[in-house]
């Protein structure tokens, strides 16, 4: 699996550049890139006019590179692009205009902080140490729809739905679902290079896509998992997340090691123990340094008030997670203000 490259770095500017190589590293980039960085990429803007033709024609665009002093970072997981917004800074042209940075896949990148802060290189840590963990493919499956999905650092990202008629005589129903395996197995193949692969579902079709799989499709899964859940499509796939710690390959997985953190904390919550939530308790029980690990919404790390708390929590020799917002466990952190802690010992 390719990985984050990180090409150089300059210390004295406080310039490092990245090339991303996975849809997994433009997340990574998402949460690296702040409001008022400057960031540098090649890029399509039109050419500037010349000023001495009577009539003059709209200009081709013009591939340059172009730094722009950034407003917005934008993730379009649907597009497999990063937008970038900001205002050009340096560059051969239109200086102090708007300008969108479109970066995809193998688009190298240079970004200059005012300065970067320990979360700025765990997350370039977490990018290129991210291809060593298992890359895991699942197949949710009942016996009228089949739901494939990836695990991605973000989060669980949906590939295929494959719905099967049942309808018909009776005498057509197996090769009604021999038909229907082998479109899952034909999308597979199309999605799976070499991943492991969970196959789960609360009835026997999992067993039977497996045989297929075995038949059909012979080597394009490292391994083939199966596992028993009580529903089938994304929640049973959100089932199994939150069961990870059973599932020894899912251990390792970004997804469920912050599903189970957010288990644990509302275990603890449930019980009246070792937790804070929100900003007021969370900053209380970092400036006593009782936080062990803290867990701050993606959305939220940006904010002066978790850049303060982050600092108390490293002084205290406390952990961070940064959880992502585009799956179940980020959405539960959000409901409590996007930011909590599992703690040492019980505030007052």
């Amino acid at each position: 699996m390719e990985v984050m490259k990180l090409l150089h770095q300059d210390s004295r500017n406080n310039e490092i550049k990245l090339l991303p190589e996975t849809l997994d590293d433009l997340w990574h980039l998402y949460n690296l890139i702040d409001e008022k960085d400057l960031v540098f990429a090649m890029t399509y803007r039109r050419g500037e006019e010349k000023p001495d033709k009577l009539r003059p024609e709209r200009a081709d665009k013009v591939r340059m590179r172009l730094g722009i002093r950034v407003h917005k970072v934008e993730f379009q997981e649907s597009e497999d692009v990063l937008r970038v917004l900001g205002i050009i800074e340096q560059g051969p042209q239109d200086l102090s205009q708007h300008h969108t940075l479109m970066l995809a896949v193998g688009d190298s990148v240079d970004i200059v902080k005012p300065e970067w802060k320990p979360q700025h290189f765990d997350r370039i840590k977490r990018a290129i140490t991210s291809s060593e963990k298992p890359s895991i493919v699942f197949v949710a499956i009942e016996d009228t729809d089949a739901v494939i999905a990836t695990a991605r650092e973000y989060g669980i990202k949906e590939y295929a739905t494959i719905s099967r008629n049942p309808g018909g005589k009776m005498f057509d129903s197996k090769s009604n679902e021999e038909e229907y395996l082998d479109e899952v197995v034909q999308k597979l193949k199309l999605v799976m290079h070499g991943e492991l692969l969970i196959i789960l579902g609360p009835g026997f079709t999992k067993e039977a896509l497996a045989k297929r799989l075995r038949e059909k499709g012979p080597g394009i899964a490292a391994s083939i998992n199966l596992q028993h859940t009580g529903q089938a499509g994304m929640a049973g796939i959100n089932e199994i997340m939150k069961q990870g710690i059973s599932v020894k390959i899912l251990e390792d997985t970004r997804v469920a090691q912050e599903t189970r953190l957010m288990e644990q904390l509302f275990t603890e919550i449930g019980k009246g123990g070792l937790f804070a939530y929100g900003d007021a308790e969370v900053e209380a029980a970092a400036r006593a340094g009782a936080i062990t690990t803290l867990l701050v919404l993606d959305k939220k790390v940006r904010t002066s008030t978790v850049d303060k708390v982050l600092r108390l929590v490293e002084d205290s020799k406390g952990s961070f997670v940064i959880v992502s917002s585009l799956h179940e466990a980020g959405r539960r952190l959000e409901s409590l203000g996007g930011v909590a802690a599992l703690l040492r010992y019980k505030m007052s």
